[in-house]
């Protein structure tokens, strides 16, 4: 079966870094999605070509419904159907105590870290599970370290942003296991990319176990080995990728 993947917020850190190694392991198709960036997008599809995939760049916010339905059905006339999905679009903010924390804040937080994942993953179990006359597939969700240390002082909306992931991972395994469909999640510590504030990858990295944060490659090899048929019995498992924090 051609292997046709999705990567939401695939335009820059672990999602970049998600959609060139699929290439470099034969993926034949790839779609990027973004927001904004087009330029950064068109990058990481020039690198995927490279490697030898067919890569796509699709505009979408994965904010609006309407946006990633269009999304997926770009594919669909593209690429061909959705086979796997990685849902790594997210925000890290608002930076703040609970009881500093105002009610936009935390809406654009719920609506891209726990609704757009939703709806991403609906859009795909349509096209993946057999209930639906697909042919199977995989998914895979980003979690956080944060959602089992709670980021008490920083970042409790965030933290439980991730929390809700972790739910939504075991229960929708559950749901979709008999329809050919594997639902997994991988849980990154600090890992060195853009999303991270600045001076915290440096403040941060001698504290840990292995007295350095991560690579993005570090996640997306773990990414890519939860999608693929070596995993071929895993679902509903969260794998953290977080230096032993």
């Amino acid at each position: 079966m051609s292997r046709v993947l999705i990567v939401t917020g695939g335009s820059r850190g672990l999602g970049a870094a998600t959609c060139i190694g699929a290439a470099a392991q034969g993926y034949e198709s790839i779609c990027v999605n973004y927001v904004g960036n087009k330029e950064r997008a068109d990058q990481v599809v020039a690198a995927c070509k490279k490697a030898g995939a067919k890569a796509i760049a699709v505009q979408a916010d994965i904010t609006k419904e309407a946006d990633i339905v269009r999304m997926f059905e770009a594919v669909d006339k593209e690429l061909g159907t959705v086979t796997h999905l990685v849902n790594s679009a997210g925000i890290v903010g608002p930076y703040a105590r609970v009881d500093e924390l105002d009610w936009d804040g935390l809406e654009e937080l719920w609506t891209l870290n726990i609704t757009a994942t939703f709806i991403c993953s609906r859009e795909a179990i349509k096209r993946m599970s057999t209930l639906h006359n697909g042919k199977g597939g995989a998914i895979v969700h980003l979690s956080s370290a944060s959602s089992h240390l709670g980021g008490a002082g920083i970042n409790v909306a965030y933290a439980a942003s991730k929390g809700a992931i972790d739910s939504m991972n075991w229960g929708m395994a559950q749901e979709v296991a008999a329809e050919g469909i594997r639902v997994n999640a991988v849980s990154p510590g600090v890992i060195d990319t853009e999303i991270q504030p600045k001076g915290r990858v440096e403040a941060v990295g001698p504290m840990l176990p292995m007295k350095r944060v991560g690579q993005a490659e570090e996640v997306s090899n773990a990414i890519l080995f939860l999608l693929s048929d070596a995993a071929s019995y895993i679902s509903g498992t969260k794998v953290n990728v977080s230096g032993a924090r």
